[in-house]
């Protein structure tokens, strides 16, 4: 296991990185006790870049990553939408099926995806491991750059009772393919508790954890799948009424991306990417100011001193 300096650094950098990009907005993130009982809406965007983790609660370094990526994503704001696939491999203490659903989804065009931690930015090239994460930076970098056009999104979050329901409002979009593409919804839910009695290295909870979605194929106007979801509908049309219900979770988030549909990626060589995406989030932010010159001095202050208690070359390391 990697000693505790090595990942303060890596949160440290990371944070800083994403601080020093430049141009963030904030993302969506309202205090998980905000009354939903009126319609809460999203922005009306659609940039942000769709990084998707593999992991599991039985992963050692999986566990040692995991804490810092909450503030990483607060740190980017809106520049990044940050989910986490628990897999079903028997082993995992959660392992919804929307997530398989979504592993499955990258496995069209990257084979059986087995080691953990891995990210994928945009549905590209695999990075495993914590020392992958200067490429996925530069990975998102990359996205942004690449990016001509994206789809503008907009969706409202309301709940009712023991529901909590999520509805599109707003679609724009300029592709040309628009028949083979869906519009998905996802739920997340923060500080989801790891059991007891499962294998677990790491810390009592796991943040991001995909638990739900369901997709509405807009050249057909149907839902085509709905994982863990209460339920899911569509009358007019995907762009303009589909709505998704789950049950009610104290800390979460709600992803609405427009990207193409299995059939496209599988028959037409289409990509894993999104043409957009726009997330809501109910939870505690790790980072309330991603983008100020204080959190950039801090930032660079602690990881001088890190720095400095790190062996230098040429010096015996007692605890080896």
């Amino acid at each position: 296991m990697m000693k505790s300096t090595t990942f303060a650094l890596f949160a440290l950098f990371c944070i800083l990185g994403a601080v020093l990009g430049g141009g963030a907005a904030q993302a969506k993130v309202l205090d998980p006790a905000t009354p939903l009982n009126e319609p809460v809406q999203s922005s009306l965007i659609g940039r942000s870049v769709l990084i998707e983790e593999i992991t599991t609660t039985w992963c050692e370094s999986c566990a040692d990553i995991d804490p810092y990526l909450m503030g990483v994503a607060d740190a980017h704001g809106s520049r990044i939408a940050m989910v986490a696939y628990h897999p079903s491999d028997n082993l995992d203490a959660f392992q919804p099926p929307a997530a398989q659903h979504r592993i499955d989804r990258l496995g069209l065009l990257h084979g059986n995806l087995l080691s953990t931690p891995t990210f994928f930015v945009e549905g590209e090239s695999p990075r495993t491991g914590l020392d992958a994460w200067n490429e996925v930076q530069r990975d998102i970098l990359d996205a942004e750059v690449q990016r001509q056009d994206t789809t503008t999104l907009q969706f409202e979050v309301v709940q009712t009772q023991n529901i909590t329901t999520a509805r599109v409002l707003s679609f724009e979009s300029n592709s040309e393919q628009l028949h083979q593409t869906q519009l998905t919804f996802m739920v997340m839910h923060h500080g989801k508790s790891v059991p007891t009695d499962a294998i677990n290295p790491g810390e009592a909870t796991r943040d991001r954890v995909v638990v739900a979605t369901a997709e509405c194929s807009i050249g057909n106007t149907s839902v085509t799948n709905e994982i863990g979801m209460v339920s899911s509908a569509v009358n007019q049309s995907c762009t303009s009424d589909f709505t998704v219900s789950f049950e009610n979770l104290e800390e979460f988030s709600v992803l609405l991306i427009h990207e193409n549909t299995i059939e496209s990626i599988s028959e037409e060589n289409a990509g894993l990417g999104t043409h957009g995406a726009v997330e809501v989030a109910f939870r505690s932010r790790e980072s309330q100011d991603s983008n100020s010159f204080t959190t950039a001095l801090l930032v660079l202050a602690v990881g001088a001193g890190i720095i400095a208690i790190l062996p230098r070359k040429g010096s015996k390391n007692l605890s080896e």
